[in-house]
């Protein structure tokens, strides 16, 4: 971590969590479709076009309003098994999953929660086509758990059960195709209150949340499976929601960033506001263009597009401020436009003859803008109906710049742990009843019963502790992502514990590291492998080549093993080369290892071998 716990105390440091994991169920939630096997597709695509429609409490929500404005085209890749016309909102939804709901009850009571006497089906309004029906239905499930961290209580509000979206299978800016084979999954969604004191500790509460869902054996495994999404904010900042968290890894150097992002705005904030800025109002500057060279001004206007110019007063020398890394204001307004088309701004910060503009050009645009010695400005350039939307967004950016950080919903750019405008935040008017099902009365008597069959991690402690023999590995055993692997592996190898966990926790990551894709090889395949070793069919040195052959299978595994020449050599093979070895430097015990394991060291057992020398130079 960048910073100790007392700087984000300092900064007003608020964070909270929501987790989205797909429930393990053999139907989706609202109709009887596959929700394992995606099955095929069927050659079938649906069209379709969305827009915003008011919320239960008559207003407009900014964030659907938002992607309504886009205009884009929705497709909808139709497969057999795992689809049918409850996803494509031809049909009514049919009666709850009752295995979803049980489901729900258990990582419910996992962390501790009530639950209501009446379960109300909602619509939550999704206008970025992920849902054809322009909705997706959640229902409160629990509501007033908690969870345990280091001693401290992290309080949990609220846990929904509702439909997994539509997978992207390719996007632009006129279309997006979606596939629904996943579409209507049962998945829950936990939220925590936002009191998590800094980024490290987010990082652990995810992976504790995490852990207890995966123990309940009732939740899906593998990418894409859980999802989480981080709302923070600072003092004199605003609630941001980071969207889409897949590796936990990089986690808290992605909420440093952002925390140091609305820091940076802060501070571009109160220099503007010191400098009086204003934003003015667009103008049609396209008459300066027509003769440029500028090749990126050029291709935008020649099939009748327009270049609109804005003044921005005071601005000079903030708009291509670094915010974070390869990122600036001028970034930051960028990402607005680009949401309806537009490849970005140029502005008065950047080389604008790198961009072909002359001085000339640049002379004759800040004549007719009136600028000033601390002033600045940004062009827009294209389509003149595209031209047109982006305007007032960059406009509406560049204004907030005065005022400070925007409420924003921000997906993660993975090369660089940054964040990115997706949106604005959503608010409470996208949720309205769900009027084709009927409330659902909660069964207490059987939520009781699965209390008792909650996971325990003091009772999960002391099993590995007892198994593994090394409270240092235990402790980052249950910290990491593996143990779920780890207990799986562990049902079916018996009495090589500590050998499963240095494996999964150690072995892996350095593969990783060395750009081995060793997240591909299954547990199952994992388990071929120990059971090899416990046959005595191989060595623990052999894991390592194994291991980045890359198995897929078992019989991928038994070939390597054959191969590379993997083979274990033991008993009268091994007492043969020893021999051999002996004879050449007599009871030099050093000398004789070294010979063998400069052939071997793959192929024997560090301690078979040295019982072996002892026995054979007596």
């Amino acid at each position: 971590m960048k910073h100790e716990k007392e700087y984000y105390e300092k900064l007003g440091f608020k964070c909270g969590l929501e987790i989205h994991q797909r429930l393990l169920t053999t139907e989706k939630l609202f109709c009887s479709c596959n929700a394992i096997n995606e099955g095929k597709k069927t050659g079938m695509k649906v069209e379709r076009m969305q827009r915003a429609v008011v919320g239960e409490t008559g207003e407009l929500d900014k964030a659907t309003g938002f992607e309504s404005m886009k205009g884009r085209r929705f497709i909808y890749n139709v497969y057999d098994i795992s689809s049918c016309l409850v996803e494509l909102d031809e049909e009514p939804p049919h009666k709850i999953n009752e295995e979803a709901l049980n489901i729900s009850y258990l990582i419910a009571a996992t962390f501790n929660c009530n639950i209501p006497d009446e379960i109300e089906v909602m619509r939550k309004e999704v206008v970025d086509g992920s849902d054809p029906s322009a909705f997706q239905r959640t229902m409160l499930i629990g509501y007033g758990g908690s969870l345990d961290i280091n001693g401290r209580k992290i309080n949990i509000p609220s846990i929904f059960l509702e439909e997994e979206s539509s997978g992207i299978e390719e996007s632009n800016n006129e279309k997006v195709v979606y596939n629904i084979n996943r579409l209507g999954i049962p998945l829950v969604e936990i939220d925590t209150d936002p009191e998590i004191k800094d980024p490290s500790e987010a990082k652990e509460v995810a992976m504790r949340i995490g852990l207890l869902i995966r123990l309940t054996g009732k939740v899906q495994r593998g990418i894409g499976t859980i999802r989480q999404d981080v709302n923070i904010s600072i003092k004199d900042g605003a609630r941001v929601e980071i969207k889409g968290f897949q590796d936990l890894d990089s986690m808290d150097e992605v909420i440093e960033n952002e925390v140091e992002r609305q820091l940076k705005l802060i501070e571009i904030s109160k220099e503007l506001r010191e400098r009086h800025a204003e934003v003015g109002k667009a103008i049609d500057a396209t008459s300066i263009f027509l003769n440029t060279e500028s090749r990126i001004i050029k291709n935008a206007i020649k099939d009748n597009g327009v270049v609109f110019a804005v003044k921005l007063s005071g601005f000079k020398g903030l708009i291509g401020k670094e915010i974070n890394p390869d990122r600036r204001l001028g970034s930051e307004i960028s990402d607005y436009v680009k949401a309806v088309g537009i490849g970005g701004i140029i502005h008065s910060d950047e080389d604008l003859k790198g961009y072909g503009i002359s001085e000339k050009e640049i002379r004759e645009l800040s004549i007719k803008l009136g600028l000033e010695a601390n002033d600045g400005f940004m062009l827009i350039a294209g389509e003149k109906e595209k031209v047109e939307k982006a305007m007032p967004l960059a406009i509406y950016r560049a204004e907030y710049a005065i005022k400070g950080v925007p409420k924003e919903t921000r997906s993660i750019d993975a090369k660089k742990n940054i964040t990115k405008f997706m949106r604005p935040l959503p608010g409470s008017s996208r949720m309205y009843p769900e009027t084709d099902e009927r409330p659902i009365l909660a069964d207490h008597e059987l939520y009781e019963k699965l209390k008792k069959e909650a996971p325990n991690i003091d009772e999960l402690e002391k099993r590995l502790n007892k198994e593994i023999g090394n409270r240092q590995i235990v402790e980052q055993l249950i910290r990491s992502q593996k143990l779920h692997d780890y207990l799986y592996i562990s049902e079916k190898i018996k009495g090589e514990h500590q050998l499963i966990a240095s494996i999964l926790l150690q072995k892996m990551k350095e593969l990783k590291r060395e750009g081995f894709d060793v997240d591909s090889i299954g547990n199952d395949t994992l388990i071929c492998i120990f059971k090899k070793y416990m046959d005595k069919k191989i060595t623990k040195q052999a894991f390592e080549p194994i291991l980045k052959a890359l198995p897929k299978d078992c019989k991928e595994v038994e070939r390597i093993i054959e191969e590379k020449g993997l083979q274990r050599i033991s008993g009268s093979e091994l007492e043969k080369i020893l021999k051999e070895e002996i004879s050449k430097y007599g009871n030099d015990k050093g000398k004789i290892i070294a010979g063998v394991m400069s052939r071997y060291r793959f192929n024997i057992d560090g301690e078979e071998m040295n019982k072996e020398i002892d026995i054979l130079t007596k």
